[in-house]
């Protein structure tokens, strides 16, 4: 491995063009070159030849085109010798292949230079022996270039056919690595949009060298980058993933590409197949899971729950997550129902999990902690906040309706208590229960500027300071020196609060009615959202 990063090569959609051809070194080999010479350039056998052309016109230069050989016996260059010089520059600046050229009737000699350039460059230059017509070059080497991309496409169109026939028979990702893998002698790993390998496939000692320098892209470290070769997986638009090659030998050949081209988009065939049969599915389960929490299920409850993998016939407690309402909920709801139900599999396997308009709803076992299971769920969304509620537990799911009606109220009154990303638990609301079913908000606001007076405003900022002199008396049942500890207050002052209070509110010391009115008032004051 190299130490210096390098991700893997990445290919993109194919263009349509002519992808192949053939090495110089192999042109070189054709009968009609046999007594063809390399006379600079050697570097540069490896090139690649995708078309030839012929130069006999002066302005040659603004015709040829990349991956050419390009023949010629010197005729537009026999009064300008001096051209030569630049010629081997010019030329593989625009990505040709080669030069073949024929000496002795227009050129005697090419110059030291042009060779010294063609081997500092890595160009090859061919000496033509004179005796080869170029129409038998042409016809050669092009039947030779067609011949391997038609071998190419028929070995790439083979693989694409037995790619769709693992989807028709009903295969899915692993089969389709697997044949991949087999196909081009490698190790191929599935990996997702976030970087998470799906499935791999290949000899197990290539399928760890693949795992490393996935993992050391993960984290930044070295990689051997050019073992690798990644094609993304787009399907409807959406790019789910890249399918990944190691090739221990070395970079994947264009042929070999081609192919894993054609996995991706089965792969991405696959892709929308489960998409599609996953959103029924939902849409199923969902319709099921409503259908209980709203006392609608039937009588086969449990049999219908068994075949979704659910159990609703052992004790269970009803769990709602509702997004908030400054959260936009579309970007937000298809990753958090994602969130939950990967916390839901790990808690309880067994438990009932679907999502809803702006809700997700969850029936799990009373014996899992749902405290630790929604700070999982919440802490695999990072762009937006949910408020979850929980209920108490349910005897068979008879009770279910009447659980999930205690989470929603859970999930809600727990968010007027504090705010976005809430936690509550039914049992804990206690008189915030009561609070909550006042459908009149004007109403409990006169309550509270009746009840506490100007203490129910904040244009004083001493009237802040007073409400939590007066909620903590009420707390500690009007112990005057445990609420002095607690608020660190000197005993006569807080003697003297406690008169000053009395005069702004009332004898509460000695009303209990007006204690009780009091602290309702400041319950109401704590709902956010009234």
């Amino acid at each position: 491995m190299k130490n210096d990063p390098a991700p893997p090569a990445m290919r993109l959609a194919s263009t349509g063009t002519i992808l192949y051809g053939v090495s110089v070194g192999e042109v070189l080999g054709v009968s009609t070159l046999a007594e063809a010479r390399l006379i600079a350039g050697g570097g540069g056998l490896d090139r690649i030849v995708q078309r030839l052309n012929v130069m006999e016109v002066p302005d040659i230069l603004a015709w040829v085109k990349p991956h050419e050989l390009l023949l010629t016996t010197g005729y537009p260059l026999r009064n300008t010798p001096q051209s030569l010089d630049r010629l081997v520059t010019d030329l593989d600046e625009r990505g040709l292949s080669a030069l073949a050229i024929k000496l002795g009737r227009y050129l005697d000699e090419l110059p030291g230079e042009m060779a010294e350039q063609a081997d500092r460059l890595g160009f090859p230059l061919i000496l033509l022996p004179n005796d080869v017509a170029f129409d038998d070059i042409l016809n050669q080497v092009l039947t030779d270039i067609l011949n391997r991309q038609a071998a190419t496409l028929a070995r790439t169109e083979e693989a694409h056919r037995a790619l769709v026939q693992i989807v028709l028979a009903g295969g899915g990702m692993r089969e389709v690595a697997a044949e991949v893998a087999g196909l081009l002698q490698v190790a191929v790993a599935l990996i997702d949009a976030s970087g998470r390998i799906l499935v791999t496939a290949g000899e197990a000692e290539q399928v760890a060298m693949l795992r490393e320098d996935l993992a050391a892209l993960r984290e930044g470290r070295a990689s051997g980058g050019e073992h690798c070769t990644a094609v993304p997986v787009v399907a409807g638009g959406h790019h789910h993933g890249k399918i990944v090659a190691y090739a221990a030998a070395g970079p994947l050949s264009p042929s070999d590409i081609g192919i894993l081209e054609r996995a991706a988009t089965v792969a991405a065939l696959v892709i929308t197949r489960q998409e599609a049969v996953t959103a029924v599915e939902s849409k199923y389960r969902a319709d099921f899971l409503r259908d209980v929490l709203t006392g609608r299920g039937g009588t086969r409850v449990a049999e219908r729950a068994r075949a979704f993998g659910w159990d609703l016939e052992r004790r269970v407690s009803v769990v709602v997550a509702e997004i908030d309402p400054e959260t936009d909920e579309r970007p937000v709801q298809d990753r958090m129902l994602a969130a939950w139900q990967s916390a839901v599999r790990r808690h309880d396997p067994r438990a009932a999990v679907a999502g809803f308009s702006h809700e997700v709803v969850a029936i799990v076992g009373a014996a899992v902690d749902t405290t630790r299971l929604a700070r999982d769920a919440l802490a695999a969304v990072s762009d937006g906040t949910f408020s979850t509620g929980f209920s108490r537990v349910a005897e068979g799911h008879d009770a279910i309706p009447a659980a999930y009606g205690q989470a929603l109220k859970a999930a809600r009154v727990g968010r007027q208590l504090h705010g976005a990303g809430a936690v509550a638990h039914f049992d804990e609301l206690g008189v915030y229960r009561l609070l909550s079913l006042v459908s009149d908000t004007g109403e409990l606001h006169a309550f509270v500027r009746e009840t506490l007076g100007s203490l129910a405003g904040d244009d004083d900022a001493e009237n802040a300071d007073l409400r939590r002199t007066l909620q903590m008396l009420l707390d500690t049942n009007l112990n005057v020196a445990e609420t002095a500890r607690r608020l660190h207050f000197h005993y006569n002052t807080l003697r003297y609060r406690i008169g000053k209070l009395e005069r702004m509110l009332g004898n509460f010391t000695e009303d209990a009615h007006l204690r009780l009115n009091l602290t309702l008032a400041l319950h109401v004051l704590r709902m956010r959202g009234i």
